[in-house]
């Protein structure tokens, strides 16, 4: 007689004995994390990333600069403005400089100390921080939200509730509103929130990146970092053991127990770790850091700031879970011989490349023309013979001005002996602004003969009026029929 075998999820039902089918647990429920608020060092510095980010994040778009807002990455228009810089989509080659020079400096930190970006200015770090003060604001510390939680719905718990999810959904928007901001100008934005008066795609964004939010760090929290970011998987290829990672010094705390203040541990017979538990209350992602180096460490250090509380009431030597090295445990080196091995090898490789990286991509933005030609070949107009017996050809230009200064601009050609306009050329290009222009370029017969039928390559050239060194110059063909 074969076996039947049941599947479904874990509860909290007793397993059926006897000769009843076989059940297979697939999957638990996800238990709430119920974080513990620390103070310390650590957390000093994690507020002041909180602080410093969400400045930069919610005021930069309401910053003036030269009658416009800092940073604007307009779409339609095709401009994306940085402060003094105007870039179009032909720049797009600065942002692949800007995510190489990101990924690099992902290397770079992460082998040197860890997932720093994660614990201090990951934006789900960040807005879960956020989320979770104005929690304890709301609903109390760790203990009182855990009755709350458990409690009947009355008058208390609703009214709670009821004002947590409703200021974290105002966060949420306001954040999606301040997203949407740095593609449609926010002013505009502002007032067309007041007037009902938004676009589709305003509506759409708005509410979609203040949903993320709200759902991200009010509900998934640890979740999008154990199972959704991709980083917590692929960080073991970066790390070695030199990496300075958040670490539980196992043979300073084992065997770990509870005792008085006041008791001999050595008597005893115990290590330092009194198995408070702390760590574990702290940790928003739920882990216990004395069991090791874990994927799900976030390196957020609230752990070391509690457990440094814990080591200052017992009148113990902090440093029981700290900032080391898997090799620093291993061989009791000084903080001295740790810090030494920073400078190893794939660090230096690492900061070499993103220096080097880092000054192209400064030097090339510096020296970047700001003007800029696209030619297209006029499609409607095929090569002829005019007047006087010269060969022409059709082109039109698009004459991009990247600063925000009207530019006087003079257009020329070369590439064959005697190539010229048709009439000589010079316009007003005003500033951010993009022109198209209609030309005729010719050829005389002589120079057309001597060159023979076909495409001959040809450039154009755009000069700034009155400036030397200004020529920006753009290739083409030109085609001499049989």
């Amino acid at each position: 007689m074969s076996r039947v075998i049941s599947i479904r999820p874990v509860t909290s039902d007793p397993q059926p004995q006897g000769d009843g089918p076989e059940l297979v647990s697939l999957y638990a429920k996800q238990k709430k994390i119920y974080v513990r608020s620390v103070t310390g060092w650590f957390s000093t510095w994690r507020w002041i990333l909180v602080w410093l980010t969400q400045v930069v994040f919610y005021g930069l778009p309401w910053l003036p600069w030269n009658g416009r807002q800092a940073v604007l990455f307009d779409l339609g228009a095709r401009r994306f403005y940085i402060f003094d810089l105007v870039l179009y989509p032909q720049d797009f080659i600065y942002l692949t400089g800007l995510l190489i020079l990101c990924a690099f400096g992902l290397f770079f930190f992460t082998t040197v100390g860890g997932r720093l970006w994660c614990g201090y200015a990951c934006p789900q770090t960040v807005y879960t921080e956020i989320f979770m003060w104005v929690e304890r604001k709301i609903e109390g510390e760790r203990g009182a939200r855990m009755k709350l939680d458990a409690s009947p719905w009355r008058l208390n718990k609703i009214w709670r509730k009821t004002v947590k999810h409703s200021v974290w959904i105002v966060i949420g928007l306001w954040t999606g509103f301040t997203f949407v901001g740095y593609f449609t100008p926010i002013h505009s934005l502002a007032k067309e929130s007041f007037t009902l008066d938004f676009g589709p795609w305003e509506w759409f964004w708005v509410n979609f990146y203040g949903f993320a939010t709200y759902g991200n760090a009010g509900f998934m929290r640890e979740q999008v970092c154990k199972y959704m970011c991709p980083y917590a998987r692929f960080q073991s290829a970066m790390f070695d053991r030199d990496t300075l990672i958040v670490s539980y010094d196992n043979e300073r705390g084992e065997p770990r127990g509870k005792r008085g203040r006041n008791a001999d541990m050595k008597e005893a017979g115990l290590g330092a770790c009194i198995d408070c538990g702390l760590c574990v209350q702290v940790c928003p992602v739920g882990i216990d850091i004395r069991d090791g180096l874990q994927y799900e460490c976030i390196a957020c250090t609230a752990c070391i700031d509690a457990c440094d509380g814990v080591m200052d009431k017992m009148r113990y030597p902090r440093g029981l879970v700290r900032y080391a090295t898997q090799n620093s445990l291993a061989n009791k080196s000084t903080r001295r011989q740790m810090l030494a091995r920073v400078a190893r090898p794939r660090v230096l490789i690492y900061g070499g490349v993103l220096i080097a990286i880092s000054v192209v991509f400064i030097v090339s933005l510096s020296l970047r023309h700001t003007i800029k030609v696209d030619v297209v070949r006029d499609r409607a107009t095929l090569a002829r013979i005019v007047d006087e017996g010269t060969v022409e050809n059709v082109y039109r230009l698009q004459l991009m001005n990247a600063t925000e200064q009207p530019k006087h601009l003079r257009v020329s050609v070369s590439g064959i002996p005697g190539v010229a306009l048709a009439s000589p050329l010079e316009l007003d290009v005003g500033p951010a602004q993009a022109r198209w222009i209609t030309l005729a370029v010719r050829v005389p017969y002589a120079s057309a003969r001597t060159a023979g039928p076909g495409a001959h390559p040809i450039r154009f050239g755009v000069m700034q009026a009155a400036v030397p060194g200004s020529m920006v110059s753009e290739k083409s063909t030109f085609v001499i029929p049989r």
